[in-house]
């Protein structure tokens, strides 16, 4: 092959103006490789893209890097291998393992859900079926193979990559992929810089093209989230609280913080309950790999023998039908399906009780139509008045604001040709991409949906 003919192509398979369902086709010389593999969440027509065929047939594909194991990330994986993909999917150890948590957990929730749409007949489709079931995953995780951080992994005789800490969640990483003497830099969701469960993130230091995620690109998180927790709760007692949370990360920092405010007397005694089993398997990961986060194991013991686990879908209903004070952290965090659905049916209705949002709800989602303050909300093919007090608290989110966004950028040595905005809302994007340009003049551009980058060699 001559050099003329030597170019990289990259094209936008998701999360391009909306946060959700990222999927990067980097084409190399000889090599297809795909960067993340997340479901599309949210709004219908989002959720609609995960049945279309895939952009490109999925047994042309050599390889998958993972940043992290959201299911925004990850979710599309079992897809993938039922239409062929036959390669390796490499991440760092506790992304893979996250993944394989995550996915169980949302193929058993697709297969629930069809079954339940099918028995009580609130469907279109006839009958109604999962996207993938347990068996797609089963089929999916044997191709995990476990990478470590900090070090170049040769993909082929001129391409290699390279996994960095990149704080946000356990085993969250960003990728750069060289090819030659280009790099093509991946972000993945970046953490913060200072957070009470994750290290800060490691900041690149080259990249010729780069995508940044932009979550909250046009945002600072505000201080003071942990004085408006305790406060918050104070305000909302008595009653029943329960906080839709994300099963990897918030969950366990929320359990930290609750087990830290009680201690310290700062919240009234009341019983703290986590109902997620995904939640707990995590726990077991936080445990298990110790190096990638800051609490201490003695805390971790602690806090777990304080925080009373749920195990059991009866265990949910009868914890749903107490009447006594009490704070519930239950998934799913934006309130798209898990246990928390359960308590939605006994608590929207009770002025007594207070629903805390505490992290990011996409457009779409049942969290984001509380927070829009709709009077009724639907679930599982009924409707029901939504009576309870709506709170939210920002500043608990496990990603980058803007200023951490600009801060990660400040180790580059060269200027990038180009950064793409990617893994945001427009408004969030808008804000990033006009930041960007008048800290570091870089060029910046949102993509759009299955948009082509082409970079030569």
């Amino acid at each position: 092959m001559g050099t003329h003919d030597q170019k990289i192509t990259l094209q936008f398979l998701g999360a391009t103006g909306m946060v959700t369902g990222s999927k990067y086709l980097l084409t190399i010389p000889g090599k297809i490789i795909l960067i993340d593999c997340g479901l599309f969440q949210g709004l219908k027509e989002l959720r609609l893209l995960n049945w279309e065929d895939f952009a490109i047939d999925p047994k042309t594909i050599d390889l998958v890097l993972l940043t992290h194991g959201h299911l925004d990330h990850v979710g599309y994986l079992p897809r993938l291998v039922h239409g062929g993909f036959k390669g390796e999917i490499w991440g760092a150890r506790p992304t893979l393992e996250i993944a394989e948590i995550i996915l169980t957990d949302s193929a058993k929730i697709q297969e629930e859900d069809s079954q339940r749409a099918n028995e009580k007949g609130y469907t279109k489709h006839k009958p109604a079926i999962p996207l993938y079931d347990l068996k797609a995953v089963e089929l999916t995780t044997p191709l995990f193979v476990f990478k470590n951080l900090d070090e170049w992994i040769e993909i082929d005789k001129d391409c290699s990559c390279r996994f960095n800490y990149n704080g946000h969640i356990l085993g969250a990483t960003y990728i750069e992929v060289k090819y030659k003497n280009r790099i093509i830099l991946f972000s993945g969701d970046i953490g913060r810089e200072s957070d009470p469960l994750m290290f800060a993130p490691k900041k690149p230091g080259n990249a010729d093209v780069m995508l940044i995620e932009s979550t909250y690109g046009n945002k600072t998180h505000p201080s003071g989230h942990v004085a408006k927790l305790a406060s918050t709760i104070k305000t909302s007692l008595p009653g029943t609280i329960l906080i839709p949370s994300f099963a990897v990360e918030r969950t366990q920092l929320l359990m930290y913080l609750l087990w830290q405010l009680k201690s310290k007397d700062q919240i009234p005694d009341v019983s703290i309950y986590m109902d997620s089993p995904m939640g707990a398997n995590v726990l077991e990961l936080f445990k298990k790999n110790t190096s990638w986060h800051k609490l201490p194991e003695k805390v971790c013991e602690e806090m777990c023998r304080q925080i009373k686990m749920v195990k059991t879908p009866e265990e949910t209903i009868a914890l749903a039908m107490s009447p006594k004070n009490k704070i519930i952290i239950a998934g799913s965090g934006m309130a798209t399906g898990g246990r928390v659905l359960t308590y939605f049916e006994k608590y929207l209705g009770d002025p007594s009780a207070t629903i805390l949002l505490v992290g990011y709800q996409a457009e779409g989602t049942r969290g984001r139509r509380l927070l829009d303050g709709e009077p009724k909300i639907k679930l599982l093919g009924k409707f029901y008045e939504v009576k309870a007090k709506v709170k939210q608290i920002e500043g608990l989110s496990s990603h980058a604001d803007q200023p951490g966004l600009i801060s990660w950028l400040s180790h580059l040595e060269n200027k990038p040709e180009k950064i793409f905005i990617v893994h945001g809302e427009k408004e969030a994007s808008e804000g990033l991409r006009s930041k960007i340009m008048e800290i570091y003049k870089y060029e910046a551009e949102i993509p759009v949906l299955n948009q082509t980058y082409t970079l030569h060699v």
